[in-house]
């Protein structure tokens, strides 16, 4: 199971952007993205791909979601595919 993380856009090239994960930055492939972003909009990143634009309306409860799971870490399998995503970020930062 894979699951991507929310992260905020702080600057684009073309068709790559910076985004911010908690403090962590990493470039990010615009590809196959559909949605037109800017610097300060919000993606939900996968293996380096923004999947989706998070709706200006949804991103403090999108936000709040991700550190309820965080927060609650065990060994649940989503937790555990977050708290990857998230170290692949430092290794490769």
């Amino acid at each position: 199971m894979c699951i991507g993380i929310p992260g905020q856009i702080i600057t684009i090239s073309e068709r790559t952007a910076v985004v911010d994960c908690w403090g962590t930055r990493r470039s990010i492939h615009l590809n196959v993205l559909e949605d037109e972003v800017v610097p300060g909009d919000y993606v939900i990143d996968h293996a380096g791909f923004a999947l989706r634009r998070i709706p200006t309306d949804e991103v403090a409860d999108t936000l709040a979601m991700y550190e309820t799971i965080l927060s609650e870490a065990g060994e649940d399998p989503i937790v555990t595919d977050i708290l990857f995503e998230l170290e692949s970020f430092h290794e490769l930062s």
